[in-house]
């Protein structure tokens, strides 16, 4: 009797082991995690002006303000903000060498297929930055001809290229070069030197641009390309659930409260409106 029953033994012992495994597995989460541990590991590249940028070598801007008012609902844990260049934020995020990236992420298909955004922190529609007086550009579709200067493996080079074969193209002639840079600043410098001849970039990012250098640059509008936004992105998995959720209901909490239209006031000298409680589905 007594070996006719060991084969039961056996397999009520392994389905004891599975089922206790499946229960840790479903009980591990990143948010509660980093309430134990007292500290969140979060990744920004502080080189994207008003968002982030390093001022007296804090990292500063729209982004870290409202970083700060979220995670006051977050006592007693400590901020580990790291600094990092934007071509590889993601993959480290991957391979969870930080808890999530509070970097100003264009929300896209592509992005959304392997990242969990958080909702909306800013609009990121696109608009082109010109040298004061240029008046070869005065709208998207005078683009045609010119040297471009963009941020190596930004999102906006997708929309850039997308205008170039829709619009510029079929009217007669595509762009002359596309130049890309480490970071936004080095194209802008570009800009200035007149080593492109336009830089087109989100329009929150433009707008401290031109107001610190009024005699230099130019914003050319209206905005091209569909409309976008910015986000910021946790890992898409079960256990980051919680962390991301975390950050919607912050940001959602600002934008009812009021504070979002006030950070936005003080950063970009403008508003704007967002999606509220949910996260747009981008066309590309």
């Amino acid at each position: 009797m007594q070996n006719l029953l060991l084969p039961l033994k056996k397999t009520l012992l392994t389905v004891s082991i599975l089922c206790s495994a499946f229960t840790q597995v479903a009980q591990a989460d990143l948010l509660d995690d980093i309430k134990k541990k007292g500290e969140i590991v979060i990744a920004t590249e502080a080189r994207y002006a008003p968002f982030e940028m390093l001022e007296n070598g804090k990292i500063v801007g729209y982004g870290k303000d409202i970083l700060d008012e979220i995670l006051k609902d977050l006592p007693g844990v400590k901020l580990t903000q790291l600094d990092l260049p934007f071509q590889g934020i993601l993959a480290g995020l991957s391979s969870k060498r930080y808890d999530f990236v509070a970097t100003s992420l264009t929300i896209t298909k592509k992005r959304m297929d392997k990242y969990a955004f958080a909702y909306p922190i800013s609009t990121a529609a696109i608009a082109i930055l010109k040298r004061k007086g240029d008046d070869r550009i005065m709208k998207p579709e005078d683009m045609g001809g010119m040297r471009l200067g963009t941020q190596a493996g930004s999102s906006q080079l997708t929309v850039i290229e997308n205008y170039e074969k829709n619009v510029l193209i079929p009217q007669g002639e595509g762009y002359k070069s596309i130049k890309h840079f480490t970071d936004y600043n080095e194209a802008y410098a570009a800009l200035a030197s007149r080593r492109v001849d336009i830089v087109p970039q989100a329009l929150p990012n433009l707008a401290p641009i031109v107001k610190e250098r009024p005699d230099m640059f130019e914003i050319v509008q209206p905005v091209f390309g569909p409309e976008t936004y910015y986000g910021w992105v946790g890992r898409k998995n079960a256990d980051s659930a919680s962390l991301v959720q975390f950050f919607s209901d912050g940001i959602e909490k600002l934008q009812k409260n009021g504070k979002l239209t006030v950070l936005q006031q003080k950063w970009f000298g403008f508003t704007m409106d967002l999606p509220i409680g949910t996260l747009p589905i981008p066309m590309h």
